[in-house]
């Protein structure tokens, strides 16, 4: 019986019975531990234990409990805030992981920090974002599993296999069940065009632009004009992530200027870099989504705020991964 790849079928086990790398077995940083607890609850395998920690100098030290020879390893660690520290822990543990023989480390990195510093814009720069890419390929990572970079290129960074995943969907599904009538999709600026065009075009909703310029490196932008029209309608600002939240108060204010009605936003990754939670906590908004690849502390909580998990999607990849399915016909399904 033909079947597409990832249906289940009571006839046939989970997993392949010899899959390429060994068992699958499931590692987490500091970083984001509840959706690493997540990924392992639908996946059905445990999260294997290593201790973790820094010496008084600041050195973080890792020792795996249990042998992973020849086993196929999933290292989940997005590298938020602290970013520095997370992204030595994540190097740090694929190097132990490498020297115990692992058979394959596959680094889940549901948000990669740095992302934003991927070209030379400005004499005399680095780019950042392929730096890490290097780190992470020479610390022993055997392929990446990301979600929503900040920029395309980022995966051309990297000489391993890159999985870059989309939460886009999943926001799309959450805002298409609430039935927001006379919507209109917004992009905050003319880079994240093409994502608002996307999530419109699900949403069979118009589109609007803002035109913004940010000044050398400084962490605000001038807003400076709306493409669209928004007057009598429902607004859905779409990034890729929120951070200081000085984009989408521009973007409330000026939508509120331009006759929007209720103002809703969503991004894959909720940052919330201060002051970013008391700036959009003084704002009218209805509603701020984001997912969990960054984990929100309880200080970090607002009212209006819901956070959905990538759980599934990551967990699913992950399974595709090990048994060796197809990653892109997901998409497809």
């Amino acid at each position: 019986m033909s079947m597409l790849p990832g249906t289940p079928c009571a006839e046939e086990p989970m997993y392949h019975e010899e899959p390429m790398y060994g068992t699958m077995r499931l590692f987490s940083g500091r970083a984001n531990m509840p959706l690493a607890q997540r990924i392992s609850e639908y996946l059905k395998v445990p999260l294997d234990e290593a201790e973790i920690f820094e010496f008084p100098n600041e050195n973080i030290f890792v020792r795996l409990k249990k042998s992973v020879r020849a086993q196929d390893v999933f290292l989940i660690q997005p590298t938020c805030s602290p970013v520095n520290r997370s992204i030595m822990e994540l190097l740090i543990m694929i190097d132990t992981l490498k020297r115990a023989s692992a058979g394959r480390i596959t680094a889940v990195i549901p948000y990669y920090g740095y992302g934003r510093t991927d070209k030379k814009d400005q004499p005399r720069v680095p780019i950042t974002a392929r730096l890490i890419a290097d780190m992470i390929t020479v610390a022993g990572a055997n392929r990446v599993l990301t979600v929503d970079l900040h920029a395309g290129q980022i995966q051309g960074f990297f000489s391993i296999p890159v999985d870059e995943m989309t939460a886009m969907p999943l926001l799309v599904r959450y805002f298409r069940e609430k039935g927001i009538a006379n919507p209109v999709i917004v992009a905050p600026d003319v880079g994240a065009t093409k994502r608002a065009r996307n999530f419109a075009q699900a949403l069979d909703a118009p589109l609007a632009v803002i035109e913004k310029r940010r000044v050398e490196n400084r962490p605000t932008a001038r807003v400076l004009n709306l493409i669209g029209r928004v007057r009598g309608k429902n607004a859905i600002i779409v990034d890729d992530e929120i951070d200081t939240g000085g984009s989408l108060a521009g973007a409330f204010e000026i939508l509120r200027k331009r006759g929007a009605q209720e103002i809703y936003a969503c991004a894959t990754h909720g940052v919330f870099s201060p002051p970013a939670v008391e700036r959009l906590s003084a704002l009218g908004f209805a509603e701020i989504v984001v997912t969990d690849t960054v984990l929100i502390p309880p200080e970090k909580q607002m009212p209006h705020l819901k956070v959905l998990s990538v759980a599934p999607l990551l967990g699913e990849v992950i399974r595709r991964i090990h048994t060796g399915e197809s990653v892109g016909a997901m998409a497809l399904a």
